[in-house]
């Protein structure tokens, strides 16, 4: 039987940081090591080989983005580790270089003041750790807005449809919410990988593929 997953978490507030230590433990994970600054959040995942690392992006001494540079530097070391970022705000080049490391899986980008329910925060997590991209939906919207070559391929539908396949939906959940049937959303999804001219493969990865095609700057 599988152990619980070992979390580095990086947060310089310290009431955030002890009240996420205790969450994840009620949740199951084991929380290895709680940090207050990306350099040692480096120190940690060195020494403990989590399988989740979570990251506030804003961290001392600039409060700019290290905690983000940090995370991406982790992840070229060790592309198999999962990492989450936390962020107050909206930041299209953190999250596209991020979402951009390893072909984007085991990543997710949240938004805190978004994370209002504990136990589909702590879904998330384990969906990242699974392999799974997991994007905040407000995140989603502010970088599909942008108006870029592929996107003008695309119709309205199947930007809507390809937001929902960045939050980390299923065809089946896709459906459910926009109210049309699965064999609908499995064409727009279709229509999308062939306007975006991504190569036969494996469908999850073609589906990570176009993710990342919106969200690259």
């Amino acid at each position: 039987m599988p152990g619980p997953i070992r979390v580095v978490l990086a947060e310089d507030g310290v009431l955030l940081r002890e009240g996420l230590a205790g969450l994840l433990g009620r949740f199951g994970f084991e929380v290895v090591a709680a940090v207050g600054d990306a350099d040692a959040l480096t120190t940690a995942v060195t020494e403990h080989d989590p399988d989740l690392v979570i990251t506030d992006i804003r961290m001392p001494p600039g409060f700019t983005d290290e905690g983000l540079r940090a995370a991406v530097e982790l992840r070229r070391a060790n592309p198999g580790l999962a990492v989450v970022a936390l962020s107050q705000y909206v930041e299209r080049s953190y999250a596209a270089e991020l979402l951009d490391s390893h072909r984007g899986e085991r990543v997710g980008y949240l938004l805190k003041d978004r994370v209002v329910d504990v136990e589909e925060f702590a879904g998330v997590l384990r969906q990242v750790v699974a392999g799974g991209t997991v994007v905040d939906p407000q995140v989603v919207r502010q970088l599909l807005n942008r108006q870029r070559d592929p996107l003008v391929a695309l119709s309205a539908r199947e930007r809507e449809v390809l937001g929902l396949v960045a939050e980390g939906h299923s065809n089946t959940e896709i459906a459910r919410r926009l109210v049309v049937t699965e064999a609908a959303v499995g064409k727009h999804v279709g229509n999308i990988l062939a306007k975006l001219n991504l190569p036969p493969a494996e469908d999850t990865n073609r589906r990570v593929l176009a993710v990342l095609t919106y969200l690259r700057s």
